[in-house]
């Protein structure tokens, strides 16, 4: 099978987000099972082009857009530990800027932007001679993907047998604009905009209804989500449209590159461990201690660790931490690590908690990759309370490293952490519902009755530690998807 990934962004390369984890895998598991790829994605004026040698194409591509057309160089590099290509969009216009997006607010010129990007696929895939039989789009920015495919090339002999998957990370993002430049830019005619049309959402142009609607089939990241964009706010309006599409809406959960995260081969972690060596856990835990300017004498209490490497946002629950964790660590004889950046008001919360109350909380405001493998190795519980969370990758990251995850019962924490129950001795981790101090200090307790409990602990971190949540089983997930996709055209 030939397949285009178009995506705004791709890790290594450019990464936001949890999007740029999974363009980044999942052609390199396909690749593996037998099948040609290729991504597409901007050429940001911050990637290192000598760290990740990208290389100009003797390339240039015409983009329609509007009444006139414009052109857009063409680098390229391989995708990390494969042969994948992936091509790079130049536009000084466009994408010869500082970051993906513009956060908070988004840059302004979005809307042509994004309409380029996806536009170029097309005009990059007629310029390579590559004949996709799939071209998977991931969230708004590429959404405009699906209706150029059966709009403006499907008589294209190289699109026309062609099919169309909308992949959702988030729907907190629509990517609404306004209509008329919009779809002038797309040279759609303003003729296919009007009240409850495949474009507009409150008289807007949403794109990633658009996306949506003219799929041949749609993705997100986890059954549970898929399950919750349809039934409850977690859709952000579109709920109808997406049960519309309710039969071709399928929830894929995300997956982890094995090869970055796995103890036993994690150059990052002091000591590599195993299902058969999980004791050696404890001397990443120690080390990771010392490090962080624990006494010697204090290290051996037998006191968990506690440990968050997030966001510092509403959404990943962090309100409701900032008010219990105090009364927590009062309460109870733990350690709290968090490594994480985000809003400054809790930024500047943890740096005064951990003056006040180091050794026992170890906190650093940032963002350190090789230190987020270290808490992962570390911690014996690892704490993710969202009010919602798509698929989330860092409770499947603890479960590979033994760190026992407590989540709150949404998105995919749902389809993947399942109840510890000590006399059968099922399950992987501890739940809740309700998202407020109570419930948090309650099922943290729950925890820790079954830490002390070690060989019933031993149990949980070995179920951890074997469940499958691999990219490669995402990966072929993603395959049924496009067949099906496939056979229905």
């Amino acid at each position: 099978m030939n397949i285009v990934l178009a995506s705004a962004e791709v890790f290594p390369f450019a990464k936001a987000g949890g999007l740029a984890d999974v363009s980044g895998y999942l052609p390199k598991e396909w690749e593996a099972l037998g099948h040609r790829s290729l991504i597409v994605m901007p050429k940001y004026g911050d990637i290192d082009v000598e760290k990740f040698k990208l290389k100009p194409m003797n390339l240039t591509i015409a983009v329609p857009m509007g009444s006139w057309t414009e052109f857009a160089q063409i680098w390229s590099a391989t995708l990390p530990d494969s042969t994948v290509p992936v091509y790079f969009i130049e536009s000084a216009d466009y994408f010869d800027r500082q970051g993906i997006y513009g956060n908070p607010d988004g840059f302004a010129d979005n809307n042509r932007r994004f309409v380029f990007l996806s536009r170029a696929v097309f005009e990059l895939a007629a310029a390579l001679n590559f004949k996709p039989d799939v071209i998977l789009a991931n969230d708004y920015h590429t959404a405009f993907t699906m209706p150029f495919l059966k709009i403006h090339y499907r008589d294209h002999h190289l699109f026309r047998d062609t099919v169309g998957v909308q992949s959702i990370h988030n729907m907190a993002f629509h990517g609404v604009f306004e209509p008329q430049e919009t779809l002038y830019l797309a040279q759609i005619g303003m003729d296919q905009f009007y009240s409850m049309s495949w474009f507009e959402f409150h008289g807007a142009l949403n794109t990633l209804k658009a996306g949506i609607m003219f799929a041949d089939k749609i993705t997100t990241v986890s059954p549970t989500y898929a399950l919750e964009i349809r039934y409850s706010d977690q859709g952000h309006g579109l709920q109808n449209v997406l049960l519309e599409r309710a039969g071709d809406l399928i929830g894929i959960l995300n997956g982890v590159d094995y090869k970055v995260w796995d103890p036993e081969t994690d150059d990052s972690i002091y000591v590599n461990y195993t299902t058969d060596t999980v004791e050696k856990k404890w001397e990443n835990k120690y080390e990771f201690l010392r490090r962080s300017n624990v006494h010697e004498s204090e290290i051996y209490a037998d006191m968990p660790l506690i440990g968050m490497v997030s966001r510092l946002t509403d959404q990943k629950g962090f309100d409701v931490v900032r008010d219990a964790i105090e009364y927590l660590l009062h309460i109870y004889p733990i350690r709290f690590t968090l490594l994480g950046s985000g809003g400054r008001e809790y930024e500047n919360y943890f740096r005064d908690l951990n003056l006040r109350m180091h050794p026992r909380t170890l906190i650093r405001i940032g963002y350190d990759e090789q230190l987020s493998h270290r808490i992962e190795a570390a911690a014996d519980i690892f704490l993710m309370p969202s009010r919602f969370e798509p698929c989330g990758l860092n409770q499947m990251y603890s479960l590979k490293y033994g760190a026992i995850p407590i989540v709150r019962r949404t998105g995919g924490l749902a389809d993947t952490v399942f109840e510890f129950n000590a006399e059968s001795g099922t399950g992987n981790g501890f739940l809740f519902d309700d998202l407020n101090v109570q419930s948090l200090v309650d099922v943290i307790g729950r925890a820790l009755n079954v830490y002390y409990n070690k060989a019933a602990w031993k149990k949980a971190m070995r179920n951890a530690m074997t469940a499958d949540n691999s990219a490669r089983k995402s990966a072929r997930a993603y395959l049924e998807v496009f067949e099906w996709a496939r056979r229905g055209r």
